[in-house]
């Protein structure tokens, strides 16, 4: 691997690897991101090596191992392309036919084809397929068109373009008043505009000054940062590049989370490959700026995904954070000295402003939210994956456009944005545009991104007792009202789903609530309540129901329902009591069955198994 000593020597071997690529008839990616590799991708690439070199195929075709096509639940997913025929849900039994029938005969074999869940129809190309034709997937399609362990793909598609230009053609200044003027807003929670902190790192006292990237994704269900630095590495380097010039810094650190090694492999795969080539270390392409990365483990606390815990942990610290009101965070950051942290995807939207210009990326979004952003869409919905929108995009365009809806014929009741510190969204703000202020009002956030939707059957009560939960383990412990707030909160809610709540506990919690939300000491405070705050907002009702009629609206909470069997539609066929792992439930053969309410733990067993709906959750 060549030293690049030269913007003209990099411009030389983009043009060389574009000639020898344009010698393929055709491309085949398999997909190796988290969900499809989990379902044997890797195994499906070695088979598509051993039919190309069966079939003497590898002069005229180019097999990728790709990242993260966002997908996720119609992986492994195999793409051909110029054409781009999509095969989802591919088998290694698969790969013998697509290399004879579609990639050396030129014929689509239907049966492998993507099914429209709502029209039926096999579709043939990617881009007629709803899931995508839905988004603008301005970084997460980069993923497809190159190896993530190959700097030659990324370079082939215009890859350090971006940094050659900046280090030869622009003053630090005039990068930060493009980032500026272009309206980027970090992607990693509280959405603050980038080309603001890049300035104020840039006006810091100090000669010796740090770039950071966070990638401790904590949120569950959330893996957009996973996403693009296993997939897309140098895109994520070559923003912290250009970042580092202008703000004059010469060193930088990828904070990783310690259950992301492959983010972790990848990423530091890319930075020895790009030190080799010149684009890291030293007198960078020849020039005056040196910079290089050093690649960090998290250790798989939550609360390090805020800016000043992340740093103590950097430090070799305890991970927790420090008092922000009397503290200037760009100033005093890693070791005391002037630091600029943004996430994964804030990086990666870099390269594309500079080479696109900041005009055309303005275009995109909202007044005040501009761009794209990348959500991870889970929970209660036929198309769960990664997608990629513009800002202001609406729930329901991603909910039913993009997301296909929700399974099973059951309606949609809410969908919780931001991660654990988010809020629940009510159906009634379907129409909702995704934005950081939008959110906000609605009380929710954009955080960095996590999108859980919820049917019908899901009880808002116990989903704040879940957060509250999961975040009350998270707690640094620190400060009071966070480390005693969130206890007390979950004592509170677990109570009213227990049916030991009284009439004050609604007003108890609402006030603990706004206690924590205003007294804490991090970011990680100030949002936990947000759950609560949102679920009392759009359903108290709820929450009445359980503190004062001790029901649970949803049939959710076990210690306020009781399962019944309806004797008019029991057919007597003995599922269910062979299905009861306690023998709660008894009767003849052919005659109405009953549960014995003491024996039974509500287990779900029994309406799992009965086809005749005969179950009633009272």
């Amino acid at each position: 691997m060549k030293k690049l000593r030269s913007v003209l020597e990099l411009e030389k071997l983009r043009k060389s690897i574009i000639e020898k690529n344009n010698k393929f008839e055709k491309i085949v990616t398999v997909c190796g991101g988290p969900g499809c590799s989990t379902c044997g991708s890797e195994t499906i690439k070695k088979r598509f090596l051993l039919e190309l070199q069966k079939n003497n195929l590898t002069k005229k075709v180019k097999l990728i191992y790709s990242g993260c096509h966002g997908f996720c639940e119609q992986g492994p997913i195999v793409v051909i392309r110029p054409n781009g025929i999509f095969y989802p849900k591919i088998t290694p039994e698969n790969v013998a036919d697509i290399v004879s029938e579609t990639i050396a005969g030129d014929r689509v074999i239907p049966e492998l084809l993507y099914e429209d869940p709502v029209t039926g129809k096999r579709i043939v190309y990617e881009k007629d397929i709803a899931f995508y034709k839905a988004q603008n997937r301005t970084l997460i399609a980069q993923n497809e068109l190159l190896d993530p362990a190959v700097i030659e793909d990324y370079i082939s598609n215009n890859g350090y373009k971006a940094l050659s230009n900046v280090l030869t053609k622009m003053k630090p200044e005039c990068v930060v008043d493009e980032i500026k003027h272009s309206g980027l807003r970090g992607r990693g929670g509280g959405g603050f505009p980038t080309g603001l902190k890049w300035e104020s790192c840039r006006k810091a006292r100090g000669d010796t000054k740090y770039v950071i990237c966070n990638c401790d994704e904590g949120d569950p269900g959330a893996f957009m940062d996973r996403a693009l630095l296993e997939g897309n590495p140098h895109l994520v380097l070559e923003g912290m590049v250009i970042g580092a010039y202008a703000i004059g810094s010469q060193e930088g650190y990828i904070y990783v989370r310690h259950e992301y090694p492959q983010a972790w492999e990848n990423a530091a795969a890319a930075i020895n490959q790009a030190r080799k080539m010149g684009l890291l270390g030293e007198n960078i392409l020849g020039t005056d700026f040196s910079f290089d990365i050093e690649i960090a483990s998290g250790g798989g606390a939550f609360v390090c995904g805020e800016s000043t815990a992340l740093m103590a942990s950097l430090e070799g610290k305890t991970g927790e954070p420090r008092d922000k009101q009397h503290l200037h965070t760009v100033q005093n950051g890693l070791w005391n000295r002037p630091t600029n942290l943004n996430n994964v995807e804030t990086w990666a939207n870099v390269p594309i402003i500079i080479n696109k210009g900041s005009d055309w990326y303005s275009k995109t979004g909202t007044a005040n939210s501009k761009g794209t952003k990348i959500f991870s869409l889970v929970g209660k919905i036929k198309n769960t994956g990664l997608i990629e929108v513009p800002m202001g995009t609406t729930l329901k365009e991603i909910i039913y456009d993009i997301g296909g809806g929700i399974p099973d014929g059951k309606n949609f009741k809410a969908v919780q944005t931001g991660g654990p510190s988010g809020g629940c969204i009510p159906k009634e703000l379907l129409n909702l545009p995704v934005d950081f202020d939008s959110l906000t009002e609605a009380g929710s956030m954009m955080g960095s991104g996590g999108m859980i939707v919820m049917d019908e059957s899901t009880c808002m009560v116990d989903v704040a007792r879940y957060f509250l939960k999961f975040l009350m383990g998270e707690s640094c412990g620190k400060c009071l009202p966070c480390r005693e707030g969130l206890k007390r909160m979950h004592e509170i809610v677990t109570d009213i789903v227990e049916g030991k709540a009284n009439g004050e506990s609604i007003e108890l919690l609402e006030e603990l609530a706004e206690v924590v939300k205003e007294a804490s000491l991090c970011a990680l405070g100030k949002t936990a309540p947000n759950s609560v705050l949102s679920t009392l907002r759009y359903f108290r009702g709820e929450y009445e129901a359980h503190v004062k009629e001790k029901k649970c609206p949803a049939g959710v909470c076990t210690a306020l329902i009781s399962y019944n069997i309806n004797e008019e539609v029991c057919t007597g066929c003995g599922a269910c009591i062979k299905a009861c792992p306690h023998e709660a439930i008894s009767g003849e053969k052919k005659k109405p069955h009953r549960i014995n309410q003491d024996m039974c733990t509500k287990c779900g067993s029994c309406i799992n198994v009965c086809k005749f709906d005969a179950i009633e959750v009272r």
